[in-house]
């Protein structure tokens, strides 16, 4: 079995913001392989971690990696939009920071049998949490052409999504990683195949996020991740979509004014309460250095909020 070994991105910014916020928990809410939460640990000594993962695989090499933490570490196999819940029932109110590193990681795409890579022979699944019972296959075999198009338009961003989800249904069944991608590329003028990365890459990243309702349990989470801080505690986000990211930006945003429908640059006359402030420069990206190493980094999109006093 391969390891889950994760390459944290822009974890030096990440331990940063989380610095100067009050003594107290942050909730890592993407665990993973516990790169994250294990730099947040060494580097300040006022914070504990509750680390939260669908993820089985990855949970226990959190569980694994942060043991040397001793009781500074909690871990929970629950999706990041059960984290009020999961704070109730360790009898926690408030916590100092929330982390989300949102997406997929690479030992997931390592592992062939986890079916969410393109390059690798396996089984349709791209399930997280493998006790849920969707997978890519059903979605694949299942769906009718319009719903797949869709599909691949608003979470993969895919500008011949018609083509390929008619291409997907007249070759139906389908049932491994390899057969769907070679369907893929066949769809695709040969023109378009030569530039972009691998033409299977955005029908793959458009079927993960909808097997694993990534974008649909997001702004909840988010809401709830703001609603749990501390005065002074704070929100982290790092995103890789361009879907993932409008959503942390609208929810941060709303958070930012309250709600307020007044129109922009009027004084709030709604009575709006700002929840938290927008910290800057309020899109971050990872160094040029950190790129040349990592590559996922390429595409992380780096926004925080700070906690307003009552």
């Amino acid at each position: 079995m391969t390891r889950f070994e994760h390459r944290p991105v822009m974890v030096d910014e990440v331990v940063d913001l989380f610095r100067a916020v009050p003594s107290g928990t942050v909730v890592d809410a993407t665990v993973g392989g516990g790169g994250h939460a294990a730099a947040i640990l060494d580097a300040l000594p006022h914070l504990t971690v509750l680390g939260l993962d669908r993820d089985a695989d990855a949970l226990a090499a959190a569980t694994s990696s942060l043991a040397r933490f001793g009781e500074r570490v909690e871990v929970r196999q629950v999706r990041f939009d059960a984290l009020t819940e999961t704070m109730n029932e360790l009898g926690m109110q408030t916590v100092a920071g929330v982390l989300f590193d949102l997406g997929v990681s690479s030992p997931q795409f390592d592992r062939a049998d986890r079916g969410f890579s393109y390059r690798l022979d396996a089984p349709l699944d791209m399930r997280m949490d493998r006790r849920q019972t969707r997978s890519a296959a059903d979605i694949v075999n299942t769906t009718d052409e319009r719903d797949l198009a869709r599909i691949l338009r608003d979470h993969g961003d895919e500008r011949f999504a018609a083509r390929i989800a008619r291409a997907i249904v007249a070759n139906r069944p389908i049932a491994t990683t390899t057969a769907l991608a070679e369907i893929v590329r066949d769809a695709i003028p040969a023109p378009a195949r030569r530039r972009g990365g691998h033409p299977a890459k955005r029908t793959f990243q458009a079927l993960r996020i909808e097997v694993n309702d990534e974008l649909a349990v997001l702004p909840d989470a988010l809401d709830q991740a703001i609603d749990v801080l501390a005065p002074g505690g704070r929100c982290v986000v790092l995103s890789y979509h361009s879907g993932e990211d409008r959503i942390v930006k609208a929810r941060f945003r709303d958070a930012a004014t309250g709600g307020c429908t007044c129109p922009p640059g009027l004084p709030c006359q709604c009575g709006a309460t700002p929840l938290v402030r927008e910290l800057r420069p309020l899109k971050r990206r990872a160094s040029a250095a950190e790129v040349a190493v990592n590559r996922r980094a390429e595409s992380a999109v780096l926004r925080a909020v700070e906690r307003l006093a009552s």
